[in-house]
């Protein structure tokens, strides 16, 4: 999965010498958290929501009402953005964009193409709509985890029995750290022939190549959802 297929394209950005009250503004009226920051129309930097909680006064100051916001008018986005801020290419991987996103610990990620131009914006949540759609759990799709051994070909076999039960793979994902040592653990979801998912469930776990580890079918009429 590319970045460009995810990222969002409208992007609104601020001149490096706005005020940050009016930054501040724009970000509250257009409900995000973050804006990229130019100057002569080149990407200069990014300003934060967090960046400008930090650099309004405390409450517990004692300056005046009056005070502070003439502080805020006056103070400029460059004066409390991040300088020269993570940046990915559109043509780099949404897998590369979550490790960078999970080691920075940060919320987002600045996109640029091949001539640094600022071309769009990818969050967490940009990140998440593409895994959700790689799986196909929102497909109504039936989910089997099992462990197979970690040798070459396995997952081939797997297809093939699957495709010979005629059901619709939709997508297969792998790993190796909650494996037992020289195995894989595997978790396909599929939509099975005529929806019949317990004949196929059997005929894995009568093949000593597989150890299913669970199987079903998400509930997902009734999410949680915040109060």
């Amino acid at each position: 999965m590319l970045i460009k297929d995810w990222m969002a394209t409208t992007i609104l950005t601020v001149d490096a010498n706005t005020s940050v009250m009016r930054a501040g503004r724009t970000m509250k009226d257009n409900n995000i958290r973050r804006l990229p920051v130019v100057s002569k129309g080149k990407l200069a930097g990014i300003i934060t929501d967090r960046d400008l909680k930090e650099a309004s006064p405390s409450s517990k100051t004692e300056i005046d009402l009056h005070e502070m916001y003439y502080l805020l008018s006056e103070m400029k986005v460059k004066d409390v953005m991040t300088d020269n801020p993570i940046r990915l290419n559109q043509d780099d991987t949404l897998e590369k964009a979550a490790l960078v996103i999970l080691n920075e610990k940060i919320s987002g990620l600045v996109i640029v193409d091949e001539e640094d131009n600022l071309v769009g914006l990818l969050s967490e949540s940009d990140i998440l709509r593409g895994f959700i759609h790689a799986t196909g759990i929102q497909d109504g799709s039936f989910q089997i985890v099992m462990d197979m051994s970690d040798a070459g070909g396995s997952v081939s076999k797997l297809i093939d029995v699957l495709r010979q039960s005629r059901a619709r793979v939709l997508s297969i994902l792998t790993s190796f750290d909650d494996a037992p040592s020289g195995s894989k653990r595997v978790s396909v979801r599929v939509m099975p022939y005529d929806g019949e998912i317990d004949s196929l469930v059997k005929e894995l776990e009568a093949m000593k190549e597989y150890r299913i580890i669970s199987q079903g079918l998400d509930e997902l009429k009734n999410l949680p959802k915040r109060g």
